[in-house]
């Protein structure tokens, strides 16, 4: 019990198991495009502020940067004159409807000031739209509208999801055009994985199966699902590409990282399978190390079917038995050196 505690050995129960007949195919995380925005001012400024650097979390609504912009300042001055004008078709329409009812006045000029008063509505409509498109919120056109917006000229760049910033093109100072990407944010907690699929594994992958996505470099896993299949095989290549959807809560899966992607093809049952790790290799014999009472001795064993994770006892574990499965290989090493004393 000692020497079990001091080598930080673990123990397994010998039993059966179901072995998996596993396709591996190489991929590589990237991100989910349809959790990806470019950020762009829509209109042409100097960055006043910018609030936001590379590699920050942020949040839907937060501010990304301010800046100076002369045409969102004529937008804003088009708006309020729209709203003057409107104030003064509604004060001629009032007036002609008034005189129209007491026959005062003939019908054209009734006629007309409601035309007028339809065009400015529709003038303003337009206005608002416009300003609702730069991405300005209801709360700042309102501001517009009853004057407690002073500064015209701002304009606020703002998150439009929660996310990662992974790319800023933007300095305090810089002028920066409507169209020029400013920030890309992607949400990273859902990755890709961009799988190559050989034509003559295509029978074995399908929409919406369950994948082991695994990245020897980080020595980490998880369970994926497959959301899209190419439909085209390239001609050189003789290869597709599909997609699979994989959570990262936590942000491990990287985009760039190379992984691979396993696809259980089908299943059987073995009497007696045991972990990959629980096998070493004594005087070129496959052994494990079996628990017998307070000693714990080598047990040549006879190997069947393997799914890269475990292995088929076809011979010399018994079940029910008690086996190393972890940090067995410092057993080895004083197994060895007992071996070699004994030896000499």
């Amino acid at each position: 019990e000692a020497t079990a505690e001091k080598h930080g050995l673990k123990f397994a129960t010998a039993a059966g198991g179901v072995l998996q007949n596993r396709l591996t195919l190489p991929g590589e995380i990237a991100l989910d495009e349809n959790r990806v925005v470019h950020v762009v001012p829509r209109l042409s400024g100097v960055a006043q502020q910018v609030a936001k650097n590379l590699g920050d979390l942020v949040a839907k609504g937060d501010l990304l940067a301010k800046i100076d912009s002369r045409e969102l300042a004529d937008l804003k001055s088009d708006y309020l004159a729209s709203l003057e004008r409107r104030s003064l078709a509604q004060s001629r329409f009032a007036r002609e409807k008034e005189l129209f009812e007491k026959k005062i006045s003939p019908a054209e000029d009734f006629l007309s000031a409601k035309q007028a008063l339809a065009e400015e509505d529709i003038k303003i409509r337009t206005n608002d739209q416009k300003l609702q498109a730069l991405g300005l919120s209801t709360e700042a056109i309102a501001s517009v509208r009853d004057r407690s917006d002073r500064v015209l000229t701002d304009y606020s760049l703002i998150s439009p999801l929660d996310g990662t910033v992974i790319e800023k093109h933007l300095t305090t100072g810089e002028f920066v055009e409507a169209q020029a990407d400013a920030f890309v944010i992607a949400d990273l907690s859902q990755v890709w994985v961009s799988v190559v699929v050989y034509a003559a594994d295509l029978r074995n992958i399908r929409d919406g199966q369950q994948v082991i996505v695994r990245s020897e470099d980080l020595g980490i896993e998880a369970t994926g699902e497959v959301a899209y299949i190419g439909a085209l095989v390239g001609e050189e290549t003789r290869t597709t590409k599909a997609t699979v959807k994989l959570p990262n809560p936590e942000g491990q899966w990287r985009p760039g990282l190379f992984v691979s992607v396993g696809i259980t093809q089908d299943e059987f049952s073995v009497p007696i399978a045991v972990p990959l790790n629980a096998i070493q290799t004594l005087k070129d014999e496959s052994v494990v190390f079996v628990r017998e009472g307070d000693t714990i001795e080598s047990r040549p064993v006879k190997l069947g079917r393997s799914d890269g994770e475990q292995v088929e006892i076809l011979g010399g574990l018994n079940p029910g038995e008690m086996y190393v499965i972890e940090n067995s290989f410092l057993v080895k090493a004083d197994i060895e050196k007992a071996g070699a004393a004994h030896e000499h």
